[in-house]
């Protein structure tokens, strides 16, 4: 997985890390720290600036969105865990809890979630189908997951140009701290937050 990234940002440049961050987005497995923080790395010894790949990474996040979207629009709740219980969900190592956790999580918070749930992994991904499946309007959708989506990329691609040449301590790290790691992201992302929004009424 890593060499495949490394490889695709290195070949394409923009172009591959829109189409990894597609892929990332439409298959939860794929991890989008990883991406980010080796298009964050690559920004430190190549033409690539962190301002474009930010934007190549939210474009991509956006159609990924779009996707699933769409699929929710398509779909109905019964319809779509039958879907990730099936042998094809199975290998993407999906779960109806997944589906169930993302659906009663938007059922109770309203269009809220779309913005919050674009910082759990997996769920960031499996969001998009509730939206879809309840007709939240494509606007207001776009707005709330742009918005979160800038911000995430945002703290992955810095910590990446932040931290550079020494990308196979991170490698390591993440690979033996996944979890860990990742909980850590999403503090940060949402001490981020608190701190942007604590005068205003979001």
């Amino acid at each position: 997985m890593q060499e495949f990234i490394i490889n695709m940002i290195n070949q394409l440049g923009y172009l591959g890390i829109f189409l990894l961050v597609v892929i990332e987005n439409i298959f939860p497995p794929i991890p989008s720290e990883f991406i980010l923080i080796f298009a964050g790395v690559f920004t430190t010894y190549t033409s690539l600036s962190c301002f474009s790949v930010i934007l190549y990474a939210t474009l991509g996040s956006l159609v990924g969105a779009y996707i699933l979207y769409f699929v929710g629009f398509l779909l109905n709740k019964e319809r779509l865990k039958r879907f990730v219980d099936s042998k094809i969900g199975r290998m993407l190592r999906l779960k109806v809890a997944d589906v169930e956790k993302a659906d009663t999580f938007f059922v109770n918070r309203g269009n809220k979630a779309v913005f919050f749930c674009r910082f759990v992994p997996i769920v960031r991904s499996l969001i998009s189908i509730p939206a879809g499946m309840s007709r939240m309007p494509l606007f207001r959708f776009t707005i709330y997951t742009t918005i979160a989506t800038v911000i995430w990329n945002f703290v992955l691609v810095f910590l990446g140009s932040v931290v550079g040449s020494n990308w196979n301590h991170v490698v390591t790290f993440f690979s033996n701290y996944s979890g860990l790691v990742r909980v850590v992201l999403i503090f940060l992302v949402l001490y981020f937050l608190f701190l942007l929004f604590k005068r205003k009424k979001f």
